[in-house]
């Protein structure tokens, strides 16, 4: 999901933990591919997100009714 790439120099306190687990989490070769890899992953999954919830939307606007085929939900 890599946009443009320009770059910028940033300095961050990190916790060497975190990043050493989410660096084998993500199977990154450096810090920095970690930190990229970790940001994509965000971005996807807050992509993923807002596309779920305009589903969502789209589906209870659309009046469609839901019947318990099953009879469960009485209970």
């Amino acid at each position: 999901m890599a946009l443009a790439r320009t770059r910028s120099h940033k300095h961050f306190q990190l916790d060497a933990g975190k990043l050493k687990r989410a660096q084998r989490a993500l199977r990154a070769k450096t810090e920095t591919e970690t930190i990229e890899r970790a940001l994509d992953v965000v971005i996807t999954e807050h992509l993923r997100n807002r596309l779920t919830v305009e589903a969502n939307d789209r589906f209870v606007k659309s009046g469609v009714n839901v019947r318990d085929a099953y009879g469960t939900l009485d209970k």
